[in-house]
């Protein structure tokens, strides 16, 4: 069991994000994704609720993806360059799978929606780690179009947002470590209780 242990270890400590333009064919087969989106849905989820939705976008799909993402856009930009229309059409294309994650909490419910909302986080954590353990890479992304509500239309509705678009697939390039924070910086004992002094 420690060999087991060892091993989940140092799958968390190895996990990276992949960019979605550099990942490749192959992607998780339908059996692969399966099991990544249940290990996706064994997250916390105070009161089971479970309060997160995935659309999976397929390859087919994408080009009809790319159209809605034109006309989102151009709702409030009414001519755009050249260049931001090949960048949804990019967008819409990369990488062999395409999950849109949605945050789906239930309003006036005593859990609160921000802890549903944090559950949505967890599980799209978890879709990203299944991914890596079965040796693919994912790159969860928000960008405009996770805050377009022309688009959120095309995938759910209010109270319901997009918590990101991951892109999932084989890195075709290494993937790059960044830099992250001193434990330092993020992590400190409680001081205990501070008192008033008369």
């Amino acid at each position: 069991m420690l060999n087991d242990r060892s091993s989940i270890l140092s799958l968390l400590e190895t996990r990276r994000s992949g960019r979605p333009r550099d990942l490749v064919a192959p992607g998780p087969d339908p059996a692969e994704l399966r099991r990544i989106l249940a290990a996706a849905m064994r997250t916390p989820d105070h009161g089971k609720l479970h309060p997160w939705r995935f659309v999976r976008v397929r390859g087919d799909q994408r080009e009809a993806f790319a159209a809605l993402l034109q006309r989102a856009y151009r709702i409030d930009n009414s001519n755009p360059g050249r260049l931001e229309i090949d960048a949804h059409e990019r967008f819409a294309h990369q990488a062999p799978e395409l999950i849109v994650a949605l945050s789906s909490p239930t309003p006036d419910h005593k859990i609160p929606v921000w802890e549903q909302e944090l559950s949505c986080g967890a599980a799209c954590m978890n879709l990203c780690l299944a991914a890596h353990a079965l040796g693919y890479a994912a790159g969860w992304v928000t960008g405009w179009a996770a805050y377009s509500d022309a688009v959120l239309a095309a995938f759910g509705k209010p109270p319901e947002r997009i918590a990101g678009f991951i892109f999932l697939g084989t890195p075709g390039a290494p993937l790059e470590e960044r830099l992250r924070p001193n434990p330092g910086e993020v992590v400190s004992d409680w001081p205990g209780l501070v008192t008033e002094r008369s």
